[in-house]
């Protein structure tokens, strides 16, 4: 059952649509089943001409190691693409920080995709500071980033979710070592590259070569899908097959608002 947005105004918003920005976890599966008959979804989406981004924030996987567990689960096509808050931070930082060292708190598979994009890591004397998603944090890692904030560093966090969404109890995400930081150095990041800001937004787009209205942001977070979209200017469609439920769809404030909601992404098939 769809739940907001008439058929003419999803079928407007699809119509112009180019390109879908697919989040993953709740959106395209859950843990390690995709949701429904996704699978078929896809292809379809593809058949109608339109392109897939899965789009996210977790910066301690490579984007290959998320094509490897879409293709799987067969839901990677040949023409689909994966993009993190982590390839974000690396493009921002190539067109804003050409040439300039940096000092990653990051999964080794993040800073081998720094490194395969030409960005030179200095855990000594860097020019730049930039936090992400380390699932192997250390206090070494904290307090030499601590000591090059209180130095006046440039900091840029790849995102800002405050936990990772997981089975049981979430795990502490970049936002809780942001507070942290916060707490110790005074400083809270001059630049926030994932979702819901406008920095992967405008790299996407320009990647993609597209307007910010032919583009869709597909999630089931409001506060980063949704309000990602938003603020980026693109079609906005919340799912209720994660996080969000029917209930609390009908309360979002205006910046977390989508244009459409759906059950699932499945729905979304009968109006290619």
């Amino acid at each position: 059952m769809r739940l907001s947005a008439d058929d003419g105004q999803l079928r407007a918003l699809v119509g112009r649509t180019r390109v879908f920005l697919l989040d993953l976890d709740g959106t395209v599966y859950i843990g390690d089943e995709p949701i429904g008959p996704m699978a078929r979804t896809l292809a379809a989406v593809r058949s109608s001409g339109r392109k897939l981004v899965f789009c996210t924030n977790n910066s301690s996987k490579s984007a290959q190691a998320y094509a490897r567990k879409l293709k799987k689960l067969g839901l990677f096509g040949r023409e689909d693409e994966v993009y993190t808050s982590g390839i974000a931070a690396a493009e921002y930082l190539r067109a804003n920080f050409a040439g300039k060292r940096v000092f990653l708190v990051g999964t080794a598979a993040l800073r081998r995709e720094f490194s395969a994009r030409g960005i030179a890591l200095d855990d000594a004397d860097p020019d730049v500071c930039v936090l992400a998603y380390d699932t192997a944090l250390t206090f070494r890692k904290l307090a030499l980033f601590n000591r090059f904030l209180a130095e006046g560093k440039p900091y840029i966090a790849t995102h800002a979710d405050a936990v990772c969404p997981a089975k049981g109890v979430y795990p502490p995400d970049v936002g809780s070592f942001i507070e942290l930081l916060r707490c110790s150095s005074g400083r809270v990041p001059d630049v926030v590259c994932g979702k819901p800001g406008p920095v992967m937004g405008g790299l996407l787009a320009s990647r993609l070569g597209v307007a910010a209205n032919e583009v869709a942001m597909v999630g089931d977070r409001p506060y980063t899908d949704i309000r990602f979209g938003n603020n980026n200017g693109f079609g906005t469609v919340l799912v209720l097959s994660g996080e969000t439920d029917a209930a609390a769809a009908e309360k979002l404030p205006p910046s977390d608002r989508p244009q459409a909601i759906l059950n699932s992404f499945n729905d979304i098939e009968k109006y290619l």
